[in-house]
């Protein structure tokens, strides 16, 4: 492998995989990026088995060939190389580097020993908009689950329809839907649980306005641009209905400016237990307060103006899931919806124009 580089692309593949070599393993590969250099084009890899990356830069090619170099190190000594362009090549099993007056080797391994990529046939696959895709994962993965206990709530449900495409997450105390109109479906309709962190990876290196292609193998799924590429593993399971927690007749409704309603949120929760993060809401026509009390701490109490229709209702929440509904609202008016203190609150946007609602179950009042 033979081949000149700018320092800019070098360091901007390296930057792109990054995220997908282990901190530790026990498989020293794992540790290494894999270079590829072909047509002009070097590609970099990184994986740790669950989320695998796979970007395309420029590059003057000289000689194909492959390598793998130990990732975080060379991400590291990229970083801080003149800005001038960098000469690769490889020696038996060490990665030579040149730029300007330096020059390193660093050791590493053959590339066949670096694991195979999933085998994905994307001419079967679903073409979907970045910005579509994007707006998804930021609107509903905050909602996932933590909790070993119920693996499958730790992963976002992915629906592709032929017309729309929806993501749904959840906690089983709180959840976050959102619905928006799909590129071409051309495998079809199909629903996936995909992890939080292989989504993060595809928000962040799906970032401009074009398509990409999406598609199946086995138990992975696979995210394709012309220069970069996304493989995840599954989870295996049936999601819960989740459409039959949301409620259908909730009829007290309250709108509200949602900078407001986050700000005093949060002055609330600095008061709120630490361990149930309960605050208090009591709805009123014009009005909201809130309070927070905690015996060996003190009470907090704000109000603020909104419109309100419905009997007076008093309901708890975690402040905490809350603050994280809000903080993914779009800017201006949100609604909220009731029907008893006991029962799921819903929270929308208030313009209408999202196909967008997250669900907060209550917490028992007490005084």
């Amino acid at each position: 492998m033979i081949l000149t580089i700018t320092r800019q692309n070098l360091h901007q593949g390296l930057a792109a995989v990054s995220a997908s070599i282990p901190t530790k393993t026990t498989l020293p590969v794992l540790s290494n990026v894999l270079l590829e250099a072909e047509d002009n084009a070097l590609w970099v890899s990184g994986t740790d088995l669950d989320v695998s990356i796979r970007v395309r830069v420029a590059a003057d090619v000289k000689q194909a060939g492959a390598i793998t170099a130990p990732g975080r190190k060379l991400q590291e000594l990229t970083r801080e190389l003149p800005d001038q362009p960098v000469d690769l090549g490889v020696k038996g099993h060490q990665l030579e580097i040149g730029c300007g007056y330096s020059r390193f080797k660093l050791n590493g391994l053959a590339s066949e020993e670096f694991p195979n990529f999933p085998a994905i046939d994307f001419e079967e696959g679903w073409t979907v908009s970045e910005e579509s895709l994007r707006k998804l994962i930021q609107a509903t993965a905050f909602a996932v689950s933590n909790e070993e206990s119920r693996p499958i709530l730790n992963g976002v449900l992915w629906e592709l329809e032929k017309s729309s495409m929806s993501m749904v997450a959840t906690n089983g105390h709180r959840l976050a839907r959102m619905s928006v109109a799909a590129g071409s479906a051309s495998a079809g309709t199909a629903d996936f649980i995909v992890p939080p962190s292989a989504l993060a990876q595809v928000e962040r290196l799906f970032d401009g306005d074009g398509e990409l292609t999406v598609a199946r193998g086995g138990n992975y799924l696979g995210f394709r641009s012309e220069t970069r590429e996304v493989y995840t593993r599954l989870i295996d399971g049936k999601y819960p209905n989740y459409d039959q927690v949301i409620p259908k007749g909730n009829d007290k409704i309250a709108r509200i400016d949602k900078a407001a309603m986050e700000a005093s949120v949060r002055r609330m929760a600095v008061v709120a237990s630490d361990q149930t993060h309960r605050i208090k809401l009591s709805f009123e026509p014009d009005k909201v307060h809130l309070d927070a009390k905690t015996p060996d701490l003190g009470e907090a109490h704000d109000e603020l103006d909104l419109g309100y229709e419905g009997e007076s209702l008093e309901i708890g929440f975690n402040a905490n899931y809350l603050l994280e509904v809000l903080r993914n609202m779009p800017d201006g008016e949100v609604t909220f919806s009731f029907m008893t203190s006991e029962r799921a609150a819903i929270v929308e946007p208030g313009d209408g124009e999202l196909d967008y609602l997250c669900l907060i179950m209550p917490l028992r009042l007490v005084d």
